[in-house]
């Protein structure tokens, strides 16, 4: 007699309980998109408890609005009668010059279905694609929150290569008279600079000199990453704007020029989402290293907060990406008053890592 083999029953097992398939955006049904937002909002209360769910709109926005020059692919597991998602899939694949080496990876499996091989088998769908695009590196993100994530990469063996926080402030607790001094300080030594705005998309006249100002981030530290410097066309920046309105969001851009060449400085921006009203989001902030000493950090994210304090009285929280060893702007936003909010490792694997993992 034969003894059964544990891991061909589970895995026999598996695949009369879940029916794993990609999903199309573009032709998913209206009782996919429910199931799919259902998922998302039970992951959601898991990672970040204190936002609200998104709504089926807001679902469906995000998964249809994503800049032509990522390429997606996602999968889903059913379970049963097709009428729950379990899990989900993503990976990423950045279509620029730079970059062609990497996937942005992530695997999600609720807390109920864990441990149970979900996990590996929509892993699996992960790998073959990176190995079919010639994709020698998957990147992921694993928060503080979910420690399974963690536990997941590690097993897969994956090696952080950067650690951050999402760290918020607290708009109430906010100190005008700081904010109104920053202010006043870096216009008095800036004299031949200039705050400006753009809310909403770009301008025409500008967008090329803002697609080299956004070079500015290529001096955030990446870590141990094996990832190369970004460098956005005008023309993606335009698909990237597409992308962020589509799903509803509006964006404030605040920068300095300097006023006789004219040249951008530095900037900063913020997304504020009509569904949390509640929650700004900070997106980048950088300035020219030639720039840099001149309070020039300080006087935009205070302007910046001292909009948001008189035009968005809903606001509640401002949160912001920060790495842990971003000591620059660290030192800039716990002087605001932000804290740390959630603890997140970036982790890479080599595909042939993942492939030999999966066996």
């Amino acid at each position: 007699m034969i003894a059964p083999n544990p891991q061909e029953e589970s895995a026999a097992r598996i695949a009369t309980e879940v029916q794993i398939e990609a999903f199309d955006p573009q032709s998913a049904s209206d009782a996919d998109w429910r199931a799919l937002n259902q998922f998302g909002n039970q992951m959601l209360a898991e990672s970040l408890p204190d936002d609200p769910p998104p709504t089926l709109e807001d679902t469906i926005a995000q998964y249809r609005n994503i800049p032509a020059f990522i390429a997606a692919h996602i999968w889903v597991a059913w379970a049963g009668t097709r009428t729950e998602v379990v899990a989900r899939a993503l990976l990423f694949l950045p279509l620029m010059e730079e970059n062609r080496h990497l996937g942005q990876g992530e695997v999600q499996v609720l807390p109920a279905w864990r441990r149970q091989g979900w996990g590996r088998l929509l892993l699996a769908r992960v790998v073959a694609a990176a190995e079919q695009t010639h994709r020698r590196l998957l990147i992921g993100m694993t928060q503080s929150t979910v420690p399974a994530g963690a536990a997941f990469m590690a097993r897969l063996g994956g090696s952080v290569g950067l650690e951050a926080h999402t760290n918020q402030l607290a708009l109430a607790q906010v100190d005008p008279a700081l904010l109104r001094g920053w202010i006043t300080q870096a216009v008095a030594r800036n004299p031949a600079s200039a705050l400006g705005l753009w809310e909403g998309p770009y301008p025409e006249t500008d967008l090329p000199a803002i697609a080299e100002l956004r070079e500015a981030m290529n001096h955030a530290p990446h870590g141990d990453l094996d990832v190369e410097d970004f460098h956005f066309t005008p023309e993606q920046l335009r698909q990237e704007e597409a992308a962020r309105f589509g799903r509803g969001h509006e964006r404030w851009t605040m920068y300095v020029r300097e006023t006789g060449a004219g040249t951008l400085a530095g900037y900063t921006e913020i997304f504020l989402n009509p569904s949390k009203p509640t929650i700004v989001e900070q997106g980048a902030t950088a300035v020219w290293p030639q720039y840099r000493g001149r309070g020039l950090g300080r006087w935009l994210k205070a302007a910046m907060l001292e909009k948001v304090l008189h035009e968005r009285p809903q606001a509640r929280f401002v949160r912001t990406g920060n790495a842990d060893t971003n000591a620059a702007m660290l030192k800039i936003n716990h002087e605001l008053g932000f804290t740390p909010y959630r603890a997140e490792s970036l982790w890479q694997v080599p595909v042939t890592t993942a492939r030999a993992y999966l066996g």
